[in-house]
């Protein structure tokens, strides 16, 4: 019986380490995929809101905004804001625009611009796509890239809160991509957006032609627009207003430039995001070190009990 059970141990250690190695051969060759890295918005990534043309405008000048702003090529005389709703600087591309904040620095928008157009095509041309409906409140969604059925992206109140889920990872991003035809992204009146599990307003990205946020919604992302953003009264947006040939109105609104956290939800940091769309292959080199250490386990067993003849 001795005999047997040794022989059968020997055995078995031999095959799960063959296993674990055609299974390591699997996952590096594309069943388990790296997480999409976050889209990278170099010297746009202090402002709150940057636009391109003619203008930013704020009804009543009674909107919140924690960031920059900035206006590039237009001129800064057509920055309708006051210094004290901006905390943050004010920068324009000529001697223009509101005083004591504003500052002149026309490299700096240029640089500023041309890193938003770099973000914008980053976002636009991220892989693999998940198509969802043209309604997205009431939905949950996982990090990922996502495009619509149609033309544009819309979240309803009556519909329930957009929901992110970062499955208890921080690194978590979620990329939305809307055709370049149509207002690409409609935020109806008092509609929602939550961040769960981990999920950061940080790593959220909206690439759309033109966006509309209406009254008192609650938003979350940093939108790429090809022309212009509209905000209506009282919304609340974790984000960025980011205008690449179009302007950004205002409405009594708040705008917060978001900050990234290193760690998961949970403190025990970053971890990998499930599916849905969960971008290229990657190593799991845990299994390269097990598989090989199993067989050569398993057969140095079976060579020790063939050597003292019990097998």
């Amino acid at each position: 019986m001795y005999k047997i059970f040794v022989k059968s141990v020997a055995k078995f250690v031999v095959l799960a380490g063959f296993a674990a190695f055609v299974t390591t051969v699997s996952v590096t060759n594309g069943f388990v995929h790296a997480a999409q890295p976050t889209v990278g918005l170099g010297t746009s990534s202090p402002f709150a809101i940057l636009s391109g043309t003619v203008n930013i405008s704020d009804a009543g000048n009674a909107s919140v905004i924690t960031g920059n702003v900035g206006l590039s090529p237009a001129s800064g005389a057509f920055i309708g804001l006051n210094c004290s709703q901006v905390s943050g600087t004010i920068y324009s591309v000529d001697g223009a625009g509101p005083l004591p904040c504003r500052i002149t620095d026309g490299p700096l928008m240029v640089l500023a611009k041309n890193d938003l157009t770099a973000a914008y095509l980053d976002a636009a041309g991220r892989t693999p796509l998940t198509t969802v409906p043209t309604e997205l409140g009431g939905t949950t969604l996982v990090a990922g890239v996502y495009d619509s059925t149609s033309t544009t992206f819309g979240i309803s109140a009556g519909a329930g809160a957009l929901v992110l889920d970062g499955q208890n990872d921080s690194s978590s991003v979620f990329i939305f991509q809307a055709p370049f035809s149509g207002t690409g992204l409609v935020v109806n009146s008092a509609s929602t957006i939550t961040l769960v599990n981990g999920a950061q307003a940080c790593n959220v990205f909206w690439r759309v032609d033109t966006a509309s946020i209406d009254t008192t919604a609650n938003f979350v992302g940093t939108i790429f627009a090809l022309n212009s953003i509209s905000v209506a009264n009282g919304a609340t947006i974790q984000g960025r207003l980011l205008a690449r040939n179009g302007s950004v109105t205002l409405i009594n609104d708040t705008i917060t430039v978001p900050s990234c956290i290193a760690t998961t939800a949970n403190g025990t940091g970053s971890g990998t995001p499930g599916f849905p769309n969960t971008g290229n292959p990657t190593e799991n080199n845990n299994l390269w070190i097990v598989a090989p250490a199993a067989i050569i386990i398993g057969l140095a067993t079976a060579w020790i009990v063939r050597k003292k003849r019990l097998i």
